[in-house]
């Protein structure tokens, strides 16, 4: 690592728009070998539009999925189609050399997705003498066996027979019928709990059985200590509230075996109806794929049969998130046009595509067929909430959320539509979503996801909440983009809304000048999108707060001039900023360098050289290490696009400057060995 030395006062200068920078004869003219990596990478990814005016990538997970998708068949009676070898293969080809399974790249021993990867390849037909079966056994055993799983992953090994319901978390379906105004009920966890929680609801209750092949079983790798795996210490409140929801979770169990339960019936109606009315106009129940998975298990436990309408619906947005490639199958968690579509838009833009080319106002014209236009789960848990937003997926109208509608806004003000028509329905979208954003703003100024309000941390303490995603906090990066967005439609630091959104930000920052990222991995995202959110609500960008967020991101430059973070850093915070290079993380060090007015510093200029210099023939670069956050210490994302429109940004915005204030060109030889 390079130290970071002593804070310096950088020039600040105006971060403008592209445009505004670049003539058309400069635009022209220049032919720099930034400007050809610049339109080379804005070519490939204009080349990957869709004709619709769309761009959607490959969304990948770890094999959690693929163990899932084929134990889901094997539920279903389908474990014997091709899909199921194909995905095999996949879970195979991702088992590292120990023996075991991981959630992300680099990352340590996953025991869950291990034990369901060494389930689903003994459900294949792998002989457990062979040595990968032999290394995969000892890798689960010395991680805990089955009793160190998650509790999502014992409910599953319950259904198949390898695994006592008794020692599972009671998930009763009567939450259904618990009134909203209780600080316990179904609207009172995140968004994407729901999901997962109803129809996995209806499995506890039915609690069914689908027997594997006596080959399948895997006995072996019980914990012989007779009982889950528990974090020992924490704090006295944690201990507190686990201790009493361990009890509560002993007393439904207890009057579950006594067979008590008089609201049953209704509770299970309830569930059922509340699963049918979110499938409407959706890529399956919360458009992601453990609510599919689940819906699927429950509503055929519910009497459902194979060939009915919406068991047959559900299987077809199950098999959209197939990808095969060679003799493998890969599942995706769901998919990302929506978000595809307006990074991939703003970054064209801010690279210098005309803002009234075609490519861009087909892709304005695809984003605003995707507004919301119907009430959701967000009006039930905030009646002031007004109709709108973006979503995520291709279809998911009760779920918008605030990071994509900020984003999708930011690139729509950007894109010049002539006809006058279309340019005043742009502006009541902007509108409606600018209305539907600042309803969501949580009491502390910050912005969530999903979810308004949804901060009551005891949740966490519950038994199956064990998957880190029981509420939906406000975060520094969805309130950061948030700021700079509304910025940019004219609000200031004189509106309530943006001076308590600003204050949250910088209530945030850390003793060394970072901030937490939820949605990208990790301080490196953070840290870009709070520099660049306080920057565009004016900011003095000298100030010694933004200038030692500067310092932390050149202090954490690697020796090739990029800059790297693994998903480890959830996990070890004092592993922050620590990682193999990235271009996406590169991307977003320099984008947070140049919001501090830092485009002249060597640590910039020898990251421009390191993508310069890792950029590929066809205009992209790669990503080995993922980048993208589903749920911190849980499960991570790898989105294939986000190396080439994060790079793509980066270089345009400093192409801008660099034109603009004369600053010379980057030798890129000398800066990426110097």
């Amino acid at each position: 690592m390079y130290p970071s030395g002593k804070t310096v006062a950088l020039e600040t200068e105006p971060v403008p728009e592209y445009g505004a920078l670049m003539p058309r004869d400069v635009l022209g003219a220049e032919r720099s070998h930034l400007r050809r990596a610049v339109d080379a990478a804005r070519q490939r990814l204009l080349a990957l539009q869709h004709d619709d005016g769309h761009w959607c990538a490959e969304l990948e997970g770890d094999t959690i999925l693929e163990s899932e998708y084929v134990l889901c068949l094997h539920f279903l009676g389908r474990a014997g189609e091709e899909r199921v070898r194909k995905a095999a293969n996949t879970i195979r080809k991702k088992q590292l050399a120990e023996g075991d399974w991981t959630t992300y790249p680099g990352g340590p021993t996953d025991v869950s997705a291990s034990v369901k990867a060494y389930l689903v390849l003994k459900l294949v037909g792998d002989d457990p003498s062979t040595p990968h079966m032999v290394r995969a056994r000892q890798a689960i055993l010395d991680a805990g066996g089955l009793d160190a799983c998650n509790s999502f992953t014992r409910l599953y090994l319950a259904i198949f027979g390898q695994y006592p319901w008794s020692k599972c978390p009671a998930v009763p379906p009567e939450l259904m019928l618990l009134p909203r105004n209780l600080f316990f009920n179904l609207y009172s966890m995140s968004s994407w709990s729901r999901a997962i929680f109803v129809p996995l609801s209806m499995i506890w209750a039915y609690r069914p059985f689908c027997g594997l092949p006596e080959h399948a079983q895997v006995p072996e790798l019980q914990n012989k200590s007779g009982g889950p795996v528990r974090p020992a210490g924490g704090s006295r409140r944690e201990r507190f509230w686990g201790c009493l929801f361990r009890g509560i979770d002993v007393f439904i169990k207890t009057i579950e075996a006594l067979r008590i339960r008089p609201f049953r019936r209704r509770a299970l109606g309830m569930a059922e109806a509340w699963i049918l009315k979110r499938l409407v106009k959706s890529d399956g129940l919360g458009a992601i794929f453990p609510p599919i998975i689940n819906t699927l298990i429950a509503l055929r436990c519910h009497g459902y049969s194979m060939d009915h309408p919406v068991i047959q619906e559900q299987m077809r947005e199950l098999e959209r998130l197939e990808i095969e490639a060679d003799d493998t199958l890969r599942v995706q968690p769901c998919m990302s046009p929506v978000w595809d579509t307006t990074l991939a838009l703003n970054a064209l833009l801010e690279s210098g595509l005309e803002p009234d080319h075609p490519a861009a106002l087909k892709a304005a014209r695809w984003l605003l067929a995707k507004e919301v236009r119907e009430p959701g789960d967000c009006q039930l848990t905030a009646p002031d909430v007004p109709i709108g937003g973006w979503y995520f997926e291709y279809q998911n109208e009760c779920y918008p959320d605030c990071d994509d509608t900020f984003e999708v806004i930011k690139s729509l003000i950007k894109v010049r539509f002539t006809d006058e028509h279309e340019a005043k329905e742009v502006g009541a979208a902007i509108e409606r979503g600018k209305k539907w954003v600042l309803a969501m703003q949580n009491p502390n100024g910050g912005w969530a996801a999903f979810d308004r309000d949804c901060t009551h941390e005891i949740l966490t303490y519950i038994p199956f909440a064990d998957h880190n995603a029981m509420i939906d906090p406000p975060t520094v990066d969805i309130t950061s983009r948030g700021l700079k967005t509304l910025s940019v439609l004219g609000m200031t630091r004189h509106c309530s809304s943006l001076d308590k959104a600003h204050l949250f930000v910088l209530s945030q920052q850390e003793a060394d000048g970072s901030w937490y990222g939820r949605w990208g991995c990790n301080y490196l995202y953070g840290t870009w999108l709070a520099l660049c959110g306080l920057r565009a609500l004016g900011g003095n960008m000298q100030e010694p707060r933004y200038q030692r967020a500067a310092a932390w991101i050149r202090g954490h430059q690697n020796p090739d001039g990029g800059w790297g973070e693994l998903p480890l850093a959830y996990d070890e915070p004092q592993k922050k900023g620590h990682g193999p290079s990235t271009a996406t993380q590169t991307a977003w060090a320099l984008m947070g360098l140049l919001m501090t007015g830092d485009y002249t510093s060597a640590a910039v200029r020898r990251g421009i050289a390191y993508l310069l210099s890792t950029q590929h023939a066809d205009g992209t670069w790669q990503d080995e290490s993922w980048t993208g956050t589903g749920f911190p210490k849980v499960f991570y994302l790898h989105y294939h696009l986000y190396a080439t429109y994060f790079p793509l940004q980066a270089l345009g915005l400093y192409e801008a400057y660099r034109v603009a204030t004369g600053v010379p060109e980057i030798d890129t030889a000398r800066e990426h060995v110097a």
